[in-house]
């Protein structure tokens, strides 16, 4: 049986490997699923990281046969689906996986590819790499000078891939903290957490990560890289976004920092996959991803498989990023007590924890406020209050206070509504540098 290597896990294959259309509904005879069976069977004994697993997981799909638990299945798509639930309902291994592709099968089982077939091949998965930007998704400088990299995918580092690498990681190598998201990063090559975390390094070799491989009966290590091009970042606080889909090579990058005390994890228990493998052909048209491999992590020896990964702070993943400005703008007003730059970051944690406890400010509070203020006008309308400034753009205003504002689309700028012996007399505006001005009420 010929097996099919690829660094990308089970969360990517569908993304990197993206199969051609195929019939989900194709048929499956008891002939086939019994065929099935007994391969998946056999390459699980040779194969699985844990041969007594392998064993009781064999044993498992052959009685659920027995029993006639498959004969109501009709369609090989869920058939597949079927087979994933059972092995991994023994396993526990979420990188267990019975895929339905025989068209992918077809084409990998052809070794004398025609030179365009494979140009063509080689193209389509280079547009998808590009499409995906190597998984660098979403590269910025948040207020505070936090800067933050929404990472989808560990890419194998080739050429491009470690071009972009270097560049998102130059872009941010100015920020006073980083914020690495994972949240929908569903794994890929350990080549690219060791690239990227060589830039949280200095040139001193750090010990990353060990693998062993049941085939070889051999561990291999991973270490950080003593050159990278740019610059170096090993002294600027780092934090991590986790959820439960955060699964594997996102695991294990975060896994790494945790343990070596480099980064803070923000969010959720992540999915518990540490299992590297890689894809078998089972039968003419069902093929299986076969963990062969166990991460043993230099610090614990142990890993997050079944377990995940546990955040130093746990909150809904959806609240991981306000969380995790948070934090770091607490850190650098610490850092930074008394400096003047101090009152850009305070700026930053006020924006942050309006957004995160919002204010409600009374309706009749609000239309007090309605009025002409030289070139800058506050109306109100569907409940809600709105600036304008000698007929631009109009915004709405966010409370922060009863009587200060600020605005989404406009970051640097906030107003605040002034009051003298009970009545508003003028509108004050706030701007991130430090300056304001201010314009007395001319009328309503």
């Amino acid at each position: 049986m010929k097996q099919i290597r690829t660094l990308l896990l089970p969360f990517l294959v569908g993304t990197v490997l993206a199969c051609t259309a195929q019939n989900n509904n194709s048929g499956i005879s008891a002939q086939e699923k019994r065929q099935v069976v007994d391969s998946i069977s056999t390459i699980l004994g040779s194969n699985y990281i844990f041969p007594e697993t392998a064993l009781k997981m064999s044993d498992f799909l052959k009685t659920q046969l027995q029993n006639k638990k498959y004969d109501k299945i009709k369609e090989a798509q869920e058939f597949a689906q079927k087979l994933t639930e059972d092995i991994q309902s023994v396993s526990k291994d979420l990188h267990l996986r019975v895929r339905f592709d025989p068209e992918g099968i077809a084409r990998r089982r052809n070794a004398e590819l025609s030179e365009a077939d494979s140009v063509a091949l080689a193209e389509r998965r280079l547009r998808n790499n590009r499409r995906s930007n190597y998984g660098f998704r979403e590269v910025k400088i948040l207020d505070g000078n936090i800067g933050y990299l929404n990472l989808s995918g560990f890419f194998g580092v080739d050429e491009e891939a470690g071009a972009a690498a270097a560049a998102t990681m130059n872009f941010l190598s100015n920020t006073d903290a980083l914020i690495i998201d994972l949240r929908r990063n569903g794994g890929g090559s350990p080549a690219m957490i060791q690239l990227i975390t060589s830039y949280l390094y200095g040139p001193e070799r750090v010990h990353l990560n060990n693998f062993y491989n049941r085939a070889n009966d051999e561990q291999t290590q991973t270490w950080t890289l003593p050159y990278v091009p740019g610059k170096r970042r090993p002294d600027v606080p780092v934090y991590v976004l986790t959820s439960s889909s955060t699964f594997s090579a996102a695991e294990e990058f975060s896994y790494n920092l945790r343990n070596l005390e480099r980064a803070t994890l923000i969010g959720e228990v992540t999915g518990g996959g540490a299992h590297p493998g890689g894809t078998q052909i089972a039968t003419e048209r069902f093929a299986i991803f076969v963990p062969d491999g166990r991460a043993i992590n230099p610090i614990t020896q142990t890993n997050w498989e079944g377990t995940g990964v546990e955040p130093h702070i746990k909150v809904r993943a959806e609240d991981a990023l306000e969380t995790a400005k948070l934090k770091a703008l607490e850190m650098l007003l610490e850092k930074n007590a008394g400096q003047e730059d101090t009152f850009f970051l305070q700026w930053a944690m006020e924006g942050i924890q309006s957004q995160m406890e919002p204010v409600a400010v009374d309706q009749k509070i609000l239309k007090s406020y309605v009025g002409n203020y030289g070139p800058r006008k506050i109306h109100f309308k569907e409940g809600t209050l709105y600036y304008q400034r000698e007929g631009n753009t109009e915004y709405e205003l966010i409370p922060m206070s009863q009587n200060k504002f600020r605005i989404a689309e406009v970051p640097a700028f906030r107003i605040e509504m002034l009051e003298e012996n009970g009545k508003v007399t003028a509108i004050k505006g706030h701007y991130d540098n430090g300056r304001t001005d201010q314009n007395a009420r001319t009328g309503k």
